[in-house]
């Protein structure tokens, strides 16, 4: 069957082995998986995760009762049993937007090189791995706005080399001038990569850097400004980054058409069918979300005057 990433699926039967892997498929029901469910509910594991695995098995039971065949050219199941998935929004996390004094902070505490890419990304609004696996050959020139956009091709990879942009389409990524300067900046450093480390792309942002960074902005913002301690700040994820573009585009007042185009949320094939016009009104509600640069903040000034020199 196929999945969009081998290894996770891999990685979610060996878990579901030890409860179910002796169990007849014909035997699978709400009973036989409580076991396992009760089990990483004890590890601390979110009811999300929970239910990719649940997904992977009712995969099975449905393939098992409509493609796969038998010698006699019988299905293996008569039908599939019906699999309850728990509720997800009992223990999700809510998405926590930066204000710009966090931003701020965060951005200080950050070692360069996830400054760099989470600046980009808190303007741009691209996921993850959009922005871990960026490379310059995905660039568009758009000679008439005198700038550029990013194509990412709709499979190219993700974490594991078997994902790609999360609709299925070719993700558009539209620069504000925030981002155009991040993109200024990186120029000459690496070949392929637009965000290279030690002359590779990172695997992940989400790493003990990231999650050190800031707590320290969380400490260090509460001792300056002597407010209390942000635990939001102090917890914030990777992807608050792109829930903070998206949060900051609707304060903004740009459309709801206009968001999903800048939020990758909608077919962006925008080099092809949307003209130069578009393309300027784009990019006009993606500065909307940049914050007054006369602040000058130091957090901010990521564009030096000295030429990096080229990872190896």
């Amino acid at each position: 069957m196929e999945q969009p990433s081998i290894k996770l699926t891999a990685l979610i039967f060996s878990q579901l082995d030890p409860f179910i892997g002796n169990c007849p498929l014909n035997k699978l029901h709400d009973g036989t998986l409580a076991a396992f469910i009760e089990a990483r509910l004890l590890q601390g594991v979110s009811h999300r995760t929970i239910n990719m695995a649940l997904e992977k098995v009712i995969r099975v039971l449905n393939l098992a009762s409509r493609s796969w065949r038998d010698e006699h050219g019988m299905t293996w199941l008569d039908s599939p049993p019906m699999i309850a998935k728990l509720n997800e929004k009992e223990t999700a996390r809510e998405p926590y937007p930066l204000n710009f004094d966090e931003q701020r902070y965060l951005m200080l505490e950050l070692p360069e090189h996830l400054k760099r890419m989470a600046l980009f990304k808190v303007n741009v609004g691209v996921r993850e791995q959009e922005v871990c696996k960026l490379r310059w050959e995905w660039e568009v020139k758009i000679p008439e706005l005198n700038t550029s956009v990013f194509v990412v091709p709709w499979n190219f990879g993700g974490r594991d080399g078997a994902r790609g942009v999360k609709n299925g389409d070719d993700r558009v990524i539209i620069l504000n001038e925030m981002a155009k300067q991040v993109i200024s900046n990186q120029r000459g450093i690496d070949e392929e990569w637009v965000f290279p480390y030690e002359g590779r792309c990172l695997a992940r942002m989400n790493d003990h850097a990231w999650r050190k960074a800031r707590n320290r902005a969380a400490e260090r913002m509460a001792e300056e400004t002597k407010r209390p301690f942000c635990e939001g700040l102090a917890n914030v994820r990777v992807h608050d980054l792109k829930h903070t573009f998206g949060r900051r585009l609707r304060a903004a007042g740009v459309s709801h058409e206009d968001r999903q185009v800048l939020l990758g949320h909608t077919n962006g094939n925008v080099t092809t069918h949307y003209s130069a016009a578009e393309l300027s009104q784009l990019i006009d509600a993606a500065n909307k979300v940049t914050e007054d640069l006369s602040r000058k903040t130091p957090a901010l000034t990521l564009i030096r005057s000295t030429k990096r020199k080229k990872a190896t």
